[in-house]
């Protein structure tokens, strides 16, 4: 089992920044990416940034220049830089760990933290 535990969303206007945190324990082994992803009311999830074990990143279009995510394996803490915030950044916001296993990958996934933009 793998256990995240999401701080440091809050209310921020238009052109704010926030840093997510996410804070990775239990039985991290074979853990192969991190990620943060986001769900505003009546929409999808959506993938917002990846790094994987690497430390390769990936992200949504519409958040390039401005997210970047990171990672800090001392800590065992992973990161979501947010900058130039935009009204439409307003979501609850998930840490996601993805696991190595067989036969599939196995996602484990925090409980949320809120982000809300004011214009």
């Amino acid at each position: 089992q793998v256990q995240l535990a999401e701080s440091g969303g809050g209310l921020v206007q238009t052109g704010g920044s926030l840093r997510l945190s996410c804070a990775v324990s239990g039985s991290i082994s074979s853990i192969i990416t991190m990620g943060w992803y986001r769900q505003a009311p009546g929409k999808q999830r959506e993938l917002v940034a990846s790094i994987g074990s690497g430390g390769s990143t990936n992200y949504a279009d519409s958040v390039k220049g401005r997210f970047t995510i990171s990672r800090d394996n001392s800590k065992n803490t992973v990161y979501l830089q947010m900058n130039s915030l935009k009204p439409e950044d307003t979501a609850v916001y998930y840490c996601n760990s993805r696991k190595w296993g067989i036969p599939a990958s196995t996602d484990y996934w925090g409980q949320g933290t809120q982000v809300t933009v004011s214009s």
